[in-house]
């Protein structure tokens, strides 16, 4: 079994070539005179559907503002949700839910590492 360290630098290891190929793939497309007209005239394009988003969304703005309040309500479930779940697990009990259908959901757990 590899050790966590090779692991760990493999992925290292292939982010930093990942990052490299990117690079170079940017550095051809800002050369590209095809590329920058394109990409000009899709900006002009964005613009004019922003206005018309900006337009029709100052017609719904009770909705919108409704919205933002459940999405807000949503991420704070969610953490709640994942401070229950962590909470029953260590104690050993099951940690599982079911939803209207009588589909059961189980929890997926991940570990992530940051600079220390």
């Amino acid at each position: 079994m590899a050790k966590l360290e090779e692991v760990f630098n493999r992925i290292k290891d292939s982010k930093k070539e990942q990052r490299e190929i990117r690079a170079i793939y940017k550095d051809a497309l800002v050369t590209s005179k095809e590329y920058i007209d394109v990409v000009e005239k899709l900006d002009e394009i964005k613009s004019k559907k922003k206005k018309v988003e900006e337009d029709i969304r100052s017609q719904f703005s009770s909705e919108f503002s409704k919205l933002e309040s459940l999405k807000l309500d949503i991420a704070s479930d969610n953490e709640l949700l994942s401070d229950i779940a962590l909470n029953q697990l260590m104690k050993g009990e099951t940690v599982k839910v079911t939803d209207e259908y009588e589909n059961d959901y189980e929890p997926i757990f991940s570990v992530r590492f940051k600079k220390a």
